[in-house]
């Protein structure tokens, strides 16, 4: 999808005079759209791999009616850009046109750390503007120019830690929102920040840094993953290795033996060395912005304790099949291998999983186990704490989808969310010109809105969303919302599989169902 938008002559009420500096967008109806704003200096040269640096203010009205490159990152069939770069740390603004103390939602974007922009037409932010929403949506550094630890860099911070390059890049991005939204006609005291899949996972990252506490009033985590994260140095998983050993690897593929020569690689080189090393982005367990694994900050309560809006679809996997092992050849191999690798839950997970149905067994396994346990213990663990907790399961299809086999499949609901259901990317099926479509959009708006505005999702005419308590109450979203309880997830299930993987020190993430390493005895606190 493209990422240059056409450039109409600038209407005067599209001047803005923001703390960062003049800024000359577009007035798209009732909507205000600054687009390819800077939020930071550009992290090339010298300052690749380090923290993001404040851009001092900039002379003159600055053309903000492009979006900025996106940040650089692999060729994917999902994702087209019309310029990448090092220097993208850009964010884009939709205002109402009368915007006054108005609510901020921040829309950090999905693509597993690896791809994405901030700028895709499927995010665009004029149907929230048109509620009275300003919208916000960032760029972040992917890949390992984002996420990259390696000892050299850990060598030149003041703490002797390295990586989460894109986490700092988000807390900047906030704090330019802070500073300067008040311009926009925002109110930088009622911030929710969002998003989807590893924006979603960006948003619990966000919840769980001390860095951005603060920064934000709300949390909204669309099939969010909770996933181990490596540690920096000296790992205590048996089959996880730390994120500097991770580092060294990728380097020697570049041939680097220090910081300089990392700094050194070209760009595409480092892109093609990760492709080569296998690097897969993830946040690191630095003791510093990310201090402890997820699941343990969110144990111990000492995360952001914000109300959050999370849920996830039914068909998360349908479209992300290379999660998957290859099927068993048959049932009797499916039901040996689930009891050989579950013990004493075996039986327990063939109930939920049965082998007489080993397709739709396996995508339902690595859903609940990555996207549906995850957003309810976000949900449970933020309701713990005291924060009004929402939470909701998208199963509703549509026929260009549900005759591929793609029925509720990841992202599906946000061009319901934004709107933008006229403009879906090309690998999306389409979606009808219907009343009955439009009618779930305008309601899934109306909740996200709602919630952005006050912290409580409601929609008019559409069911009351209550919150999510003991009975495990959700919004099942199909053709029309309705209030359900117990999700179909496996959650106590997968609560005690994961708790006993973490007493024995093994990784959580795709490693589940035929291809899981084998469950631990019983440990103390697990069920």
């Amino acid at each position: 999808m493209a990422l240059v938008a056409s450039a109409p002559a600038f209407a005067q009420d599209a001047l803005v005079n923001a703390p960062a500096g003049r800024l000359r967008g577009e007035s798209v109806g009732d909507v205000r759209v600054y687009r390819g704003i800077p939020y930071a200096r550009p992290p090339v040269g010298e300052l690749r791999w380090r923290a993001p640096q404040r851009l001092a203010r900039w002379q003159g009205a600055r053309d903000a009616r492009q979006f900025g490159a996106a940040c650089m990152q692999p060729a994917s069939p999902f994702f087209s850009h019309a310029a990448m770069s090092e220097d993208c740390l850009f964010l884009n603004v939709w205002a109402p046109g009368n915007a006054r103390n108005a609510p901020v939602l921040v829309w950090i974007h999905g693509g597993s750390l690896i791809n994405g922009a901030g700028g895709e037409a499927l995010y665009d932010g004029a149907k929230f503007a048109a509620r009275g929403i300003i919208v916000v949506s960032i760029n972040y550094r992917l890949g390992a120019l984002g996420w990259l630890a390696h000892p050299a860099l850990s060598a030149e911070s003041n703490h002797n830690v390295s990586g989460n390059y894109g986490l700092m890049d988000q807390v900047e991005a906030l704090r330019w929102v802070r500073r300067n939204i008040r311009a926009f006609g925002g109110d930088p005291g009622n911030v929710t920040i969002a998003g989807q899949s590893a924006g979603a996972l960006s948003v619990v990252l966000l919840m769980a840094a001390p860095e951005a506490r603060g920064l934000f009033d709300r949390a909204i985590a669309q099939s969010p993953y909770l996933i181990t994260m490596p540690e920096l140095r000296n790992s205590t998983y048996v089959d996880w290795p730390d994120a500097e050993t991770i580092g060294v690897a990728l380097a020697g593929q570049l041939g680097a033996q220090d910081a300089d020569g990392l700094r050194a690689a070209g760009a595409d080189a480092i892109i093609e060395a990760t492709a080569r090393a296998r690097y897969f982005p993830l946040a690191t367990v630095d003791g510093q912005m990310l201090r402890r694994q997820l699941v343990d900050v969110f144990d111990r309560g000492e995360q952001a304790r914000v109300p959050i809006l999370t849920g996830y679809n039914e068909g998360e996997i349908r479209g992300l099949r290379f999660l998957l092992p290859p099927a068993p050849a048959d049932a009797a191999t499916y039901a040996r291998e689930i009891r050989a690798r579950y013990g004493d839950l075996g039986d327990a997970f063939l109930a939920r999983y049965p082998a007489e149905a080993i397709d739709e067994s396996m995508l339902a396994t690595t859903r609940d186990a990555m996207y549906g346990w995850s957003a309810e213990r976000l949900a449970a663990k933020q309701a713990a704490v005291g924060a009004p907790s929402y939470l909701y399961y998208f199963d509703h299809g549509y026929p260009a989808a549900d005759d591929h086999g793609f029925r509720a499949f990841h992202g599906e609901e946000l061009p319901f969310v934004f709107g933008t259901m006229a403009s879906t990317p090309s690998y999306f099926p389409e979606i009808p010109r219907t009343a009955e479509e439009q009618r779930l959009s305008n309601a899934m708006m109306g909740y996200w809105a709602s919630f952005v505005r006050n912290g409580v999702p409601s929609a008019g005419g559409e069911a009351a969303w209550r919150r999510y308590d003991r009975e495990r109450l959700y919004l099942a979203i199909e053709d029309a919302p309705q209030m359900r309880a117990e999700p179909p997830n496996g959650y106590e299930l997968y609560e005690t599989v994961v708790c006993r993987r973490r007493a024995h020190h093994i990784a959580w993430h795709w490693n589940v169902g035929v291809i899981a390493p084998p469950l631990p005895p019983e440990a103390p606190g697990c069920q």
